[in-house]
């Protein structure tokens, strides 16, 4: 690896990212599930039939493969199709609308309607829209009418998480890591589809969420009661939980921060508005950064912090590094500060010596404290959507969403 291949913006950090765009691409191909949907990727890259037909996972391997091909990778559409196919098929609930979080091997359908699965619906659709694919609008369509149904509360400017299967019982929980996948998909679906109720929606998820941290140290609350107060003891048991962990989860305050600065640049906000939105970008990527990077005395970020900032959780999850690289690079080029890019070097440094598999391909999911490969929360390598944004992001507009920026960009 040449000296600088870390550094932002050089010739080789961008030769280094186009690499890993290829191996990730390269990983995914075995991932069709029997009758259409994606299988959970076990560390070799082949479907673990344990883990079901995950909505959620086939979105994002929807997502991914339409970048994929936006970037001519042979094959990308075709495993797009067969991840809708199994959106419009098997996982889509047709007796009361909307989707199953996921389906066993055999096809039976488990319980729930679940916010964070139907935000990546949305994504899906959004980028398979964006690249021509038949069904593309027909999943988008279907999307956007069954949240907007079930899941945006507009009183509030706020979604809801979690329905019975019949959409007959709220669930009393409240959570944000929904919410900020909600406005990566309402972004997306502004810049694909030019409809910008769905970016003045993200601005009110904002809001509330620039709120609650900037009043908690720029720790951002987690989880809420129904009432939208939040519940700072929530899973205090149970601190690992794969979708709700006890505490802060730093990852969540570096990814709001890239979402924070996007929304902030493609609004119509005036000037003092989106300068403040960024000041709290940065902010939020700060206190993550000073809470849970190298904090026990070995390299890497901590999953999570309790509210004084003191590290509860010390795996190191591959997402956070991900998106962490996202966050310095936008940030990177909207301040032009050299701290953002400090950090981006660092980032990338820590993903090519630990989070790499430089032998079997792909990004190893979880490491513990000393970066040894866990598998405790995330088995395998379950789906490529954080890794491949990694490589994308930073070379790309960061007032746009990934899919419709990459296309411009490719067609300039």
């Amino acid at each position: 690896m040449t000296d600088n291949a870390y550094e932002y913006g050089t010739d080789a950090n961008r030769a280094l990212l186009k690499r890993e765009t290829e191996n990730l691409l390269g990983f995914g191909h075995k991932f069709p599930a029997p009758g259409g949907g994606s299988a959970w990727l076990d560390s070799d890259g082949n479907p673990d039939p344990s883990h079901g037909i995950q909505t959620w996972i086939t979105c994002r391997m929807a997502h991914v493969y339409s970048l994929g091909a936006l970037l001519g990778h042979p094959g990308s559409e075709e495993l797009v199709d067969v991840a809708i196919d199994g959106l419009l098929g098997h996982l889509h609930d047709d007796a009361n609308g909307g989707w199953y979080p996921e389906i066993t091997w055999d096809g039976k359908p488990a319980p729930d309607k679940i916010c964070y699965a139907h935000a990546f619906v949305i994504l899906a659709g959004t980028s398979a829209t964006l690249i021509g694919r038949p069904k593309g609008p027909e999943l988008l369509e279907k999307a956007l009418d069954a949240y907007n149904k079930h899941f945006w509360d507009d009183e509030t400017g706020l979604a809801v998480d979690t329905w019975n299967t019949e959409f007959t019982k709220l669930d009393p929980y409240r959570g944000l890591n929904a919410n900020m996948h909600t406005t990566e998909a309402f972004l997306a679906v502004a810049d694909v589809t030019g409809d910008e109720e769905y970016r003045r929606r993200a601005g009110r998820i904002i809001d509330h969420v620039v709120g609650w941290a900037s009043n908690n140290g720029w720790r951002i609350p987690e989880h809420f009661t129904s009432d939208w107060q939040p519940d700072l003891d929530c899973n205090r048991d149970k601190p690992d939980d794969q979708f709700k962990p006890f505490g802060a989860t730093p990852g969540h305050g570096i990814e709001w921060s890239r979402l924070i600065t996007q929304y902030a640049l493609s609004s119509d906000r005036d000037e003092a508005g989106k300068q403040a939105l960024i000041d709290a970008a940065e902010h939020l990527f700060n206190r993550a950064l000073e809470d849970a990077w190298n904090r026990n005395g070995t390299i890497g970020l901590a999953y999570t912090t309790d509210w004084d900032g003191n590290p509860v959780v010390t795996d190191r999850m591959h997402w956070t590094l991900a998106e962490a690289v996202n966050a310095s690079a936008t940030l990177a080029k909207v301040t032009g500060k050299q701290q953002y890019k400090d950090w981006y070097a660092k980032f990338w440094q820590y993903i090519d010596e630990y989070l790499v598999d430089h032998v079997k391909g792909s990004w190893f999911h979880q490491l513990d404290k000393d970066n040894h490969v866990l598998d405790t929360v995330w088995p395998g390598k379950s789906d490529l959507y954080h890794a491949t944004q990694a490589t994308l992001i930073p070379l790309l507009d960061p007032a746009v969403s990934v899919a419709p920026a990459l296309k411009a960009e490719l067609a300039k």
